[in-house]
């Protein structure tokens, strides 16, 4: 292995974090070839291959999964170098990871761009997953930082809120509830609903919100991509409960409509999640700040414009 270099590490950890030699040479920027490259030379320096290619899947090997273990403990000691380097200098350098649930990705971004402009020295690591993808790449320490809506409730996870959460039901404005007022949910649930995958963030919150009453949702379609159902609901697949911040852009469009049934919006919250024994270097330690500070502010109200058509439910807790 005295050959091998932190950038075929890099795209090796890639590689078997996701999967997918295409997935990972899109996260990194790379061209398909340029990572199958890379990998072949670090099989060389190995001298064993690292993935078993089974028709369209990979696998890692056992010295593949040996590999990965050491390589991610290299990694993470020059993070740890990079970082404290950093601190010495402020927050003039460092690099930013943090992962974000896919609704978040609807404004996330303005967050970042915010904190990179007061801080243009940092480099930025965004990652966007589903509930589960996003506790894993907490647990295997590959985030220094969540945002999410349903924290783990584990004692080893520190979670703070920062800004509220708005869930609500769209429908395709030609519907015929679209112009109705305070429909109750009971005429809501004699529709069909497009919902999000079992275990997400979304689906948990609708599970919560509508109750006693969710065994009675006719989950016509399953679906794990916002943007997918968005269109389902719009080609009259049926109706669907999403985050305020993911149907904004088609809302304020004339695309969907937001349904006024009773009890909605749905309030949750932001938080911003991070393992308890994980000693976060100073540009998290910073954005964490940032978040808690003026995050709410930042995120907005996507409902702002149609605030008065509904009556709020109850907000959790933080």
């Amino acid at each position: 292995m005295r050959g091998a270099t932190i950038r075929q590490l890099k795209v090796f950890e890639t590689v078997a974090r996701l999967s997918s030699f295409s997935r990972a040479a899109e996260a990194l920027h790379l061209t398909q070839p340029a990572v199958s490259a890379q990998i072949r030379e670090l099989e060389g320096h190995a001298g064993l291959p690292l993935f078993d290619r089974l028709g369209k899947r990979i696998h890692l090997t056992q010295a593949g999964t040996t590999l990965l273990a050491h390589g991610r403990a290299i990694l993470e000691s020059l993070r740890e170098a990079e970082e404290a380097l950093a601190q010495l200098k402020g927050l003039a350098a460092g690099t930013l990871e943090v992962g974000v649930i896919s609704a978040g990705d609807y404004f996330f971004p303005r967050l970042l761009a915010e904190f990179a402009r007061r801080h243009p020295g940092i480099r930025l690591d965004l990652r966007v997953h589903n509930r589960e993808g996003l506790l894993r790449e907490l647990a295997d320490n590959l985030t220094d930082l969540a945002i999410m809506v349903r924290p783990p409730d584990s004692d080893d996870a520190a979670r703070e809120a920062f800004a509220p959460h708005a869930y609500v039901i769209v429908a395709p404005p030609s519907h015929a509830l679209a112009s109705e007022r305070r429909i109750p949910l009971e005429r809501v649930l004699r529709e069909a609903f497009v919902t999000r995958e079992q275990g997400s963030d979304t689906w948990i919150a609708m599970r919560e919100a509508f109750g006693a009453r969710f065994a009675d949702v006719d989950a016509a379609m399953e679906i794990g991509s916002n943007e997918t159902i968005k269109q389902a609901v719009m080609a009259g697949l049926g109706l669907s409960f999403l985050s305020a911040h993911a149907i904004a852009l088609e809302v304020a469009a004339g695309r969907l409509a937001i349904l006024d049934v009773e009890g909605f919006p749905a309030m949750r919250h932001w938080y911003v999640v991070h393992r308890r024994d994980k000693r976060l270097p100073p540009v998290a330690e910073a954005f964490k700040a940032f978040l808690l500070a003026g995050g709410a502010g930042l995120v907005g109200d996507p409902l702002a414009e149609s605030r008065g058509r509904f009556v709020q439910g109850s907000v959790d807790a933080a």
